[in-house]
């Protein structure tokens, strides 16, 4: 016997802990991908989370759950099973004592899979439970650095190692759901660091040795100039990873060690999010959607670099996107494809930017445009007038909240009754990092953060915290959320600018009418228990 207990079903063993019910399950098996187990289907439709999928694997079957983040696995048992086949079956070698052979995998009822490895080794195989995201990251962490440590065979073609090392980088990636890959030449090796949920951490380490041969690889990958190493160079490319479409965009820098790599990552499988998916609080989504239903005006998303503005553009011209409209894009770089929306590389090598791509597209007969950001005089003006003469314009800018967009443009020499007229809405956006469902846990609110809530009029009593676990990898939080201030612009305020009152009186007047402004949005999702007071704090000045 393979397993010391009766082969059952999932579906069985959620049931008997009360879980889901029958009818959820019918529902989850017609509606779920082919090929596509019952346990990720129910995962990715929300209804259990991946820890009360453990939890009840836990105790239903009697098998102890392991965190592979602290593990000590014995690398010498990974020959056992290849790292394809460990990648497709989600499942680890971790641990081998004279006849056993210790499995971890976060399906411990794929009889298949464990069958197959007890008749290819002749051990006995005992199954422990890990996470998805814990298992895979396990799998990038020791197979490759097993590959990466191997010393080159003279007559090994230099350049198959750094494929496989690339490779091996951007899985590891998209794995761990990373935003950014930078690849840093130190003096004596090369650092791979991943942009996480917006912070930067450290996973591997390369040989110096290799770093011309990765900078070649990248540079053939993203069609660049592999013989230019003394200029910054730009490109981007289109990959498949684990059979998802996966867009990079690839920055290469000189530094006095090497070439510094940068890669965003664009995950085209959950690119496209609807204003719904959008994290709004009630009260802005409505005052939102009201502002998109404008026949014309000028509507600005501001913030820093990585807050998410793009997300909400593509949001909003998706929402707009019919066959009645005619939208046009003008953007730098364009990040998403968008059918039915007719989008323009900005190219300043020939002359094409922001300012003459719009020129452009006014003798296109637009009803919406898009301009990825204002950066200069020339372009706000153009695309104010656009918005002036019957059409709806999006762009963005990068200010620290929405009413400093209204000075920002003054300061670039726009004609204040230009700006009145045309200014229709101004939302400033942040991303926050989301409470791990996992390790949620309640506790009370302390004095100095009661005050902080009660500064802005909300009462509360308790707050929401992660303690850390193995899906989080101990840090207490797992994905990002946005905030929002909307400001829109109504008569009043019109008249407040065209009388050139100071953006204090301006902020004032909008706090009086409602206004919830970004730690007001921060702190109500602090108290639905999305996200932490600390979170907060550090993203959002207070005010």
């Amino acid at each position: 016997m393979v397993v010391p207990f009766k082969k059952q079903k999932l579906g069985d063993l959620l049931k008997q802990s009360n879980m889901i019910t029958e009818d959820q399950i019918l529902q989850v098996l017609e509606a779920k991908k082919e090929g596509q187990k019952l346990g990720d289907a129910l995962l990715e439709q929300g209804l259990i989370t991946e820890k009360q999928l453990l939890d009840v694997l836990e105790q239903q079957l009697g098998i102890e759950s392991v965190s592979l983040f602290r593990y000590p696995i014995q690398e010498e048992v990974l020959s056992y099973v290849s790292k394809q086949y460990a990648r497709e079956n989600c499942l680890i070698p971790i641990h081998q004592s004279e006849h056993q052979l210790t499995i971890a995998t976060n399906d411990p009822m794929d009889y298949f899979a464990i069958d197959d490895i007890e008749l290819a080794t002749g051990f006995q195989i005992k199954t422990v439970i890990a996470s998805k995201d814990d298992i895979l990251q396990a799998i990038n962490k020791y197979y490759d650095r097993n590959d990466s440590d191997s010393e080159l065979a003279p007559s090994v073609d230099e350049d198959a190692p750094a494929v496989r090392i690339m490779d091996q980088i951007l899985q590891t990636g998209v794995n761990l759901k990373a935003s950014d890959i930078h690849i840093d030449p130190q003096e004596q090796q090369i650092t791979v660091r991943y942009r996480v949920d917006g912070m930067l951490r450290t996973e591997k380490t390369v040989k110096k040795s290799l770093q011309n041969a990765i900078i070649a690889r990248t540079k053939i990958l993203a069609n660049l100039n592999i013989t230019e190493s003394r200029l910054p160079q730009d490109g981007r490319v289109r990959i498949e990873i684990d059979k998802r479409p996966i867009d990079l965009r690839v920055s290469i820098l000189p530094t006095v060690f090497g070439e510094k790599i940068v890669v965003r990552i664009l995950d085209l499988t959950n690119a496209f999010k609807r204003l719904s998916e959008l994290d709004f609080l009630p009260a802005n989504r409505q005052h939102y959607q009201a502002v998109l239903k404008q026949p014309s005006g000028l509507i600005l998303l501001t913030g820093p670099t990585g807050s998410g503005k793009t997300t909400t553009l593509y949001a909003s011209i998706t929402e707009l996107n019919q066959d009645d409209v005619n939208i046009i894009t003008v953007e730098d770089p364009v990040e998403y494809q968008i059918d039915g929306v007719n989008q323009v590389q900005v190219n300043s090598a020939i002359g094409l930017n922001f300012a003459t791509g719009l020129r452009s597209i006014l003798r296109q007969d637009p009803n919406i445009i898009m301009v990825g950001e204002i950066r200069d005089k020339e372009t706000a003006e153009i695309a104010i007038r656009s918005s002036l003469t019957g059409h709806l314009v999006f762009s963005t800018l990068h200010t620290n909240s929405a009413i400093a967009a209204i000075p920002r443009l003054f300061d670039m020499g726009i004609e204040p009754y230009l700006v009145v007229s045309s200014l229709t809405a101004i939302m400033a956006q942040r991303l926050v990092k989301v409470i791990c469902p996992d390790c949620k846990r309640e506790r009370e609110v302390t004095a100095m953060e009661n005050d902080i809530f009660q500064k802005r009029g909300i009462d509360i009593d308790r707050v929401f915290e992660g303690v850390g676990c193995n899906t989080c990898r101990g840090t207490g939080y797992k994905g990002r959320m946005a905030i929002h201030e909307l400001l829109v612009i109504d008569d009043a305020i019109r008249k407040l600018m065209m009388n050139h009152h100071n953006m204090t009186e301006i902020r004032d007047y909008a706090r009086r009418n409602g206004m919830h402004f970004l730690l007001d949005d921060g702190l109500f999702k602090v108290k639905s228990g999305k996200t932490t007071l600390e979170e907060i704090v550090r993203v959002v000045a207070q005010d």
